[in-house]
């Protein structure tokens, strides 16, 4: 085999050649080339030339003559190198030129033995593949978009929501029914099958709801919900990067449905477009499905007391709430005391200081409005700074229970389905040949056998490939963790602030009751 037979794959810039390429060449290659496919990594090649003990000089003319596109070098490309190098050991100039003359084999280079050579190979590399590399803060930063409710537009028969997103990342405001967001969530689990894509809030109230929430309070519930589940795809190390979710954030024309749906015909699927889709068996460890098992009980668990977090959360912030109503109330009462001007009976005794006392309550509903005011707010920082980022997390904690349901209820059951629709066909092909059965009916069922078998390579690609996608989307819900820190933070500083201005707000009363009504009254001195 000669590298001229070769030329047509020869990259630009690549002089075909004459001689014969020897068979430590190949060895060579086979050595520290990718696992994944023929390439050689850059870096892996700057070793390799380290060990061909040259010159500076004579180093740097390889690497000017070597092709190396997007960090890596094609076998070709490799050969070339392999021929310079020699050439160079040879006290001969590096020089492609050189190389045309040459009709015997190539010039074999002084590198070391092969197997030695395989310590070369980049093993972090394969690793890297498998490995998300993230913080929680970087995957915050990635975009924040905010989602604001447009005033309501009536439609000849019902009322439309409409939503405005604005991406920090893209700099870009962009409007948004609800539908938009259905279509969008469909494409993206088409794309994206194999991770973890946040479900959408229900369209319309549940039956029964509408007795125990109103419907102001149900279209704010799903902004949350529709706000949460775009930030979170919105910050997920794969979606935020593809086509789709740019198209939804940015894309201000008149059908964004069809442009998302025609998006998604252009790309298909991730395991068609995945570079190491095909190969991602030979990225898995070995234990892959008891580490599966193992972190999949685990975040069950962590989804279990988080659920019980929030619920306490909740219950904290209604009762907040609660307690400004009470506030409120208290002091109209107070307030209607005082307005009372109805006289006291002769035998009262206290007729004098009660008319003045009388006069006195009025002004204090004032305070206590102040109070209540105090106390909604402190309900409100409850719910957006400590309920919404414990339902953020919930929300990532649930897509993650419905991957894992996906991946043994879709792929490995469409497998098992495959194999053992595989196995009737071989009883069957059996069965023909014993009957002697009409040799076309044979070669159909051979046909159909060898399709069969196809679809079933497929499936078992497609199979390590979502145990793949499943073992990074693990190491994401494990990234979130220390949101954790983040919950707490905000749980503290709403403690604080709403105990500190509830507390001024008290101790600004605490003298005025001593001035309008004279005495201790029951006051404690402080």
């Amino acid at each position: 085999m000669t590298v001229r037979a070769m030329a047509g794959e020869i990259n630009e810039g690549v002089v075909p050649l004459l001689g014969s390429v020897p068979a430590y060449y190949r060895e060579v290659h086979e050595a520290i080339c990718c696992r994944s496919d023929e390439r050689v990594q850059v870096e892996v090649f700057q070793q390799l030339l380290q060990r061909a003990d040259l010159s500076k000089a004579a180093v740097d003319q390889i690497a000017e003559h070597v092709d190396s596109t997007d960090g890596f070098l094609s076998k070709l490309t490799l050969y070339k190198a392999l021929a310079l190098i020699a050439l160079a050991q040879q006290g001969k100039q590096p020089r492609p030129k050189l190389l045309e003359n040459c009709i015997q084999e190539l010039p074999k280079p002084q590198l070391g033995e092969p197997r030695e050579l395989r310590a070369l190979r980049m093993q972090p590399a394969q690793e890297d593949a498998l490995t998300i590399s993230q913080t929680l803060d970087k995957l915050l930063a990635r975009d924040t978009v905010k989602v604001e409710i447009l005033p309501e537009k009536k439609g000849l028969f019902l009322k439309h929501v409409e939503y405005q997103l604005i991406s920090q990342r893209y700099k870009i405001s962009v409007y948004r029914r609800y539908s938009d967001f259905d279509v969008f969530h469909e494409v993206l689990l088409q794309r994206f099958a194999y991770r973890v894509v946040p479900a959408l809030p229900p369209k319309r109230m549940l039956k029964g709801v509408l007795t125990s929430v109103s419907e102001r309070d149900f279209i704010e519930g799903r902004r949350r919900a529709l706000s949460r589940f775009i930030n979170l795809v919105a910050r997920h190390p794969f979606f935020s990067e593809d086509e789709l979710v740019k198209t939804f954030l940015t894309f201000s024309g008149s059908d964004v449905q069809a442009k998302l749906r025609d998006t998604y015909k252009k790309t298909g699927d991730e395991f068609m477009t995945n570079k190491i889709a095909t190969q991602a068996k030979e990225y898995l460890p070995a234990d892959i499905q008891a580490q599966f098992s193992g972190s999949r009980e685990l975040i069950r668990n962590i989804h279990n007391s988080f659920q019980k977090l929030r619920d306490r959360a909740e219950r904290m912030a209604e009762r907040s709430k609660e307690n400004a109503t009470d506030l409120l109330m208290f002091g109209r009462e107070l307030s209607t005391l005082g307005s009372d001007s109805a006289p006291l009976p002769a035998l009262a005794s206290c007729q004098s200081t009660w008319g003045n006392l009388r006069q006195s309550l009025k002004s204090l509903s004032v305070e206590f409005a102040v109070l209540s005011d105090k106390a909604a707010q402190q309900g409100r920082r409850e719910e957006d700074d400590v309920v919404e980022k414990l339902n953020l997390f919930l929300d990532l904690l649930q897509s993650y229970r419905d991957l894992c349901e996906r991946h043994e209820k879709g792929v490995l059951h469409e497998h098992q389905r495959a194999l053992h629709k595989y196995g009737m066909m071989k009883r069957q092909m059996m069965s023909a040949t014993v009957q002697s059965k009409e040799q076309a009916s044979v070669e159909q069922l051979e046909s159909r056998i060898v399709q069969q078998e196809s679809a079933i390579q497929t499936m078992e690609l497609r199979n390590y490939f979502s145990l793949f996608c499943l073992h990074q989307e693990t190491q994401l819900i494990f990234t979130y963790l220390p949101i954790t820190s983040h919950i707490l933070g905000a749980f503290v500083n709403s403690q604080v602030q709403g105990h500190r201005e509830m507390g001024a707000v008290w101790n600004e009363l605490q003298p005025k009751l001593g001035c309008l009504f004279g005495g201790s009254n029951g006051l404690k001195a402080v």
